[in-house]
């Protein structure tokens, strides 16, 4: 296992507390907007801000423009289409169940890695360290994970998240595989791909956006710049730079944030088994991780 450095294990801790987040936003965010706008806004407001950014660093891309074909493909599959099936799915299951949905990204990108990417074969360590976090945030989302929400098209809205986990782990493959980029041009190119295919879908769809109070203009905003623009570039340096393995231990976290960001904004009761189920996902990144944290620490 190659080294990673200790800026690649911040942005992770970043991206977990960041797209932890996204699920509240979401929820305040869906009453007064569509799914499919809600999911338009914030790949448009993304995509301006990484333009800027591109443009200030003289809109660099190097190899990857001969990739068209697959910037596309990771542009509709890691925005376009996961953005609407999550804030459509959110409206009829449990939180438990998204929770747990977005930990499963890790184990399916295990096997992925393992045929498609050479440098990041599965062994017996990796696969336990991942199981052991997987349980972890199933134990913290309790019996939810199993629950009804009681809706109708609750089956429906499982698929849909579902489909959102394996758009991400897929995408997180070919993403990996790409020719050799400017990271900031990757990042602007896949969101603005990403605008130009949902903005005439909306329009077509559902017409022009309903009228938005200003509380929620701001909560669009936030998703748009931060778990969409910033974290987007972070998720783009993540693969490409320590792989896709690595990048999946996002996913462990972001149940966990979510449970607490709820206590903190929601006033949401934090479950018993928080402690236990971190020490559970804790053990499971030791493990899966260890030997680029021991020799992280060694260096240290």
């Amino acid at each position: 296992m190659p080294d990673i450095p200790v800026r690649y294990w911040i942005m992770v801790a970043v991206l977990g507390f960041v797209w932890g987040s996204t699920f509240l936003l979401t929820e305040l965010a869906i009453d007064d907007l569509t799914p499919l706008w809600l999911a338009t806004s914030r790949i448009c407001l993304g995509s301006v801000l990484l333009i800027a950014v591109w443009g200030a660093c003289g809109f660099k891309l190097f190899g990857a423009e001969k990739a068209w074909g697959r910037l596309t493909f990771v542009a509709i599959f890691s925005s376009v289409v996961p953005f609407f099936l999550i804030a459509w799915g959110q409206q009829y299951v449990t939180s438990g169940f998204a929770g747990v949905s977005m930990a499963a990204i890790a184990l399916m990108i295990l096997p992925l890695a393992h045929f498609f990417l050479p440098d990041e074969k599965m062994n017996l360590r990796k696969v336990m360290g991942f199981v052991v976090g997987f349980v972890g945030v199933a134990f913290l989302m309790g019996g939810d994970v199993f629950e009804s929400s009681g809706s109708a098209l609750e089956g429906w809205g499982r698929l849909s998240v579902l489909g959102a986990t394996a758009c991400y782990s897929v995408c997180s493959i070919v993403l990996r595989k790409m020719p050799a980029a400017d990271p900031i041009g990757l990042a602007a190119v896949l969101l603005v791909i990403g605008a130009v295919v949902i903005l005439p879908i909306a329009f077509i769809v559902e017409g022009p956006p309903p009228s938005i109070p200003t509380d929620t203009l701001w909560v669009i905003a936030v998703l748009g710049l931060i778990p969409t623009a910033a974290a987007n570039l972070l998720r783009v340096m993540v693969i490409r730079e320590a792989g896709s393995t690595f990048m999946s231990l996002v996913n462990y976290q972001v149940p966990v944030w979510s449970v607490v960001m709820g206590a903190l904004i929601l006033g949401e009761p934090l479950p018993s088994t928080l402690l236990v189920a971190l020490l559970l996902i804790l053990s499971g990144v030791a493990v899966s991780q260890y030997g680029a944290l021991k020799r992280l620490f060694t260096k240290a």
